[in-house]
């Protein structure tokens, strides 16, 4: 695909309406500090001006973005477009939540130049829109989707969670189908997950909640694919599908080939190739910092062969393009393991490549793991 060797930007924005009772992101409902992170970010993005050079893609996440005002909005890309470069077939993406649109956003974002839209759905049934926490119900996501197609944007993608407590598969494709309906260009479904920190996590201690076992999860995630990819999807990751090869997530494909990727924010992470670094999550003590002049960096982390190598495998066998075979490890040792994934079914090989089935997407981690040591 081209362009994915070029640098990536991503910009996080830390705010949200309301905090959903699954999200371990770092975001903060106190809005009144939009205009110091706006001010923040200005300075770091200063900062870090030149630093790769031209840039092909531009995430903007959170967060919620998309509670910006429509002032903060043209301030922030005024800042980004002002400092860094862009090249001409730029992949411009801003998560929404359905309850921030109207008309007037949607014509606003398009002409600030965004062309691809991540919108946070989750669900399209009621009681477990309900159960999430989300601000928004079925019939505003149906219409947020219909503007947007509607302000011109080609490339809309929607984000559905997935494996809820008691959820049946025939409940997860009953979303699924609603969302297929519409025609988005791009589709992610995560798994619920039950992160410590969070209202979830603490019900789950407490064995108020229950994910599905691993049967009930495996199956559900094997239903989803086959569902997706008989609907003219493309499964291209663990968690993601394209209508194409057009409208695979260029910005994200980055990270999982170590492309460098400049992050701007409280808690973004950046990566240079070798290097990583990622700044402090708190948004007064991103403020402070950068407001007395400086560094947001909370740590750096100088990656090693064997450490770039375990991330290439955990991240490749993520994705349906694999892993090079070069980075297995020991060839005869590595051999014995591939015969026996090939049996099972969980990988095809070829010259110079091991790509996960539909199965082996289902147990990515655990083949990385197998071939950790070798």
């Amino acid at each position: 695909m081209a362009g994915t060797t070029r640098p990536g930007l991503y910009v996080h924005v830390p705010f949200c309406r309301t905090k959903c009772p699954y999200c371990a992101f770092k975001s903060t409902t106190e809005t009144a500090r939009i205009g110091d992170w706006l001010s923040a970010l200005e300075r770091e993005a200063e900062g870090r001006r030149g630093l790769f050079g031209w840039y092909d893609t531009l995430y903007v996440g959170g967060g919620t973005p998309s509670v910006l005002s429509d002032a903060d909005l043209r301030r922030l890309m005024g800042t980004l477009l002002g400092t860094f470069h862009f090249t001409r077939d730029l992949e411009a993406t801003i998560e929404v939540n359905p309850g921030d649109v109207d008309e007037a956003k949607a014509e606003l974002l398009y002409g600030l130049g965004f062309n691809r839209i991540s919108m946070g759905v989750q669900s399209f049934v009621q009681p477990e829109l309900e159960f999430l926490g989300r601000r928004h119900n079925a019939a505003r996501a149906l219409w947020s989707f219909d503007v947007f197609r509607g302000a011109g944007f080609e490339s809309l993608g929607l984000d559905l969670i997935q494996g809820l407590p008691g959820q049946t598969v025939e409940a997860r494709l009953e979303s699924l189908k609603r969302a297929v309906e519409l025609g988005p260009e791009h589709l992610s479904c995560y798994e619920l997950g039950f992160e410590p920190g969070t209202p979830f996590y603490e019900a789950r201690r407490k064995g108020k909640l229950s994910p599905p076992d691993g049967d009930a999860a495996a199956e559900g995630f094997l239903a989803t694919s086959e569902y997706l990819e008989d609907s003219g999807f493309l499964h291209y990751e663990v968690s993601n599908y394209a209508r194409d090869e057009r409208h695979r997530s260029r910005h994200n494909r980055k990270y999982w080939r170590h492309v460098p990727v400049l992050g701007l924010g409280p808690a973004a992470h950046s990566f240079d190739g070798r290097t990583r670094w990622w700044n402090v999550p708190d948004v007064a003590e991103y403020c402070r910092r950068l407001g007395s002049g400086d560094s947001a960096v909370q740590e750096t982390e100088d990656l090693g062969p064997d450490q770039l190598r375990l991330e290439r495998l955990a991240l490749g066998f993520r994705t349906r393009e694999g892993v090079d075979r070069k980075n297995l490890g020991d060839v005869a040792r590595a051999q014995s393991l591939l015969d026996r994934l090939v049996m099972e079914g969980l990988v095809t090989v070829s010259d110079t490549r091991v790509q996960p089935t539909r199965e082996g997407l289902c147990v990515a981690d655990g083949l990385a793991r197998g071939f950790c040591d070798l």
